[in-house]
Order: C-alpha cells, then sequence, then structure tokens
C-alpha cells in the first residue's frame, strides 16, 4: 500500500525536553572529569567499597547524591556513603556460601588523589 510522502518536520516543530538529571560533576568530591575513581564505587572488593564511602563521607553532597540514584532507580555501586545492591540500600555487600555470624564492616580512610589525577 503506498503512503502519502512525509514532509520534512521543521526545526521550530521540534519540542526541546530539558534533561531530568542534573550532574553533580564539579561539585562532588568523587567528580573530577575523567572517571578515575569510578571503579572504587562499583566495585566488588570490600577495602575499595570502604575508599568510596570514605570519600563520600566528608561530601556536602552525599544526601542529594543518594536521593538522586534513589529517585533515578540506580541498582549498584555506593551513592552518597551508601552501597546499593538491586536498588536496595544495604550495609554489605553478600558473599558467597554461608554469612558468617558476626560481620565486620571494613572502614578505610580516605586516600589522597594525587595531583595529576584531578582535574
Amino acid at each position: 500500500m503506498l503512503t502519502e510522502p512525509q514532509t520534512p518536520s521543521l526545526a521550530s516543530d521540534i519540542e526541546l525536553v530539558q534533561p531530568v538529571f542534573t550532574p553533580l560533576a564539579g561539585r562532588a568530591r568523587c567528580a573530577d572529569g575523567a572517571g578515575t575513581l569510578a571503579h572504587l564505587f562499583f566495585s566488588d572488593d570490600d577495602l575499595e567499597i570502604a575508599r568510596a564511602k570514605a570519600i563520600c563521607r566528608s561530601c556536602a553532597l552525599a544526601a542529594d547524591c543518594l536521593a538522586g540514584a534513589l529517585d533515578r532507580g540506580e541498582a549498584y555501586g555506593v551513592w552518597g556513603g551508601t552501597l546499593l545492591i538491586d536498588g536496595e540500600p544495604v550495609r554489605f555487600a553478600r558473599r558467597r556460601g554461608r554469612p558468617p555470624l558476626h560481620r565486620i564492616e571494613t572502614v578505610a580512610e580516605e586516600v589522597p588523589i594525587p595531583e595529576h589525577l584531578v582535574a
């Protein structure tokens, strides 16, 4: 079946949509512009997760970061100093096998970022 040819729409007919997500880049302590710290925030290693939480601990935007991650439905990672797994805040990453009776949380001091890595 043949249809009438469509006329191309003009640029004035296009509706501009503002982005919902406003990045915290440049203001958040984790944002260096190059993503050099991303491996800490999306790691399976307890020590790297503890380092990511240490970076968030002294960030003024931690509460906004966590709220934004929960609103966007982020599935995994450290957001605002809180570990999210399957979109839910958890205290520990679950390991394979039977969980120990008493698990000790790994806490790390913040590691200074070398000057040549800071944008």
